[in-house]
């Protein structure tokens, strides 16, 4: 997934991980806020739909997210 930093300067960059609970290192993961707070509408279309259902199957595919410092 790319990502743009609209921050500038030297701000720590976090992201919001869904980790797949059946295959290891895969999952999905979204620029976010420390708070692990995602700006939906600075997202692409696919990358949109993959946040959605990444949330949309918590529990079921993927962990609980987790927010990482980057």
């Amino acid at each position: 997934m790319t990502q743009t930093d609209t921050r500038g300067g030297d701000a720590p960059r976090f992201e919001l991980r869904f980790l797949d609970l059946f295959h290891t290192g895969r999952g999905f993961a979204f620029p976010c806020d420390c708070e692990g707070h995602v700006k939906i509408d600075s997202l692409g279309e696919k990358a949109r739909l993959n946040y959605f259902y990444a949330r949309a199957m918590v529990g079921r595919e993927f962990s609980a997210p987790i927010t990482q410092l980057v």
